[in-house]
């Protein structure tokens, strides 16, 4: 894993953040739109790591059975 590359458990918290900030005294309607965009696009690489996870934990799983 590059330096520059965020583990899961921080993008778990940068997307706590990020919808946080929509009941935040912060919110404004003008950058809703964006966030909420930047908000999917970092769910979707939290799905992934976590889809990428569960296939890891399959294959050590499989090979533990033998």
């Amino acid at each position: 894993m590059s330096k520059e590359e965020k583990t899961l458990n921080e993008k778990i918290n940068e997307l706590d953040k990020k919808v946080e900030w929509f009941y935040s005294d912060e919110f404004k309607l003008e950058e809703a739109v964006e966030n909420y965009k930047d908000a999917a696009k970092l769910a979707k690489e939290i799905e992934g790591d976590l889809t990428n996870l569960k296939n890891e934990i399959e294959v050590l799983a499989e090979d533990f059975s033998k």
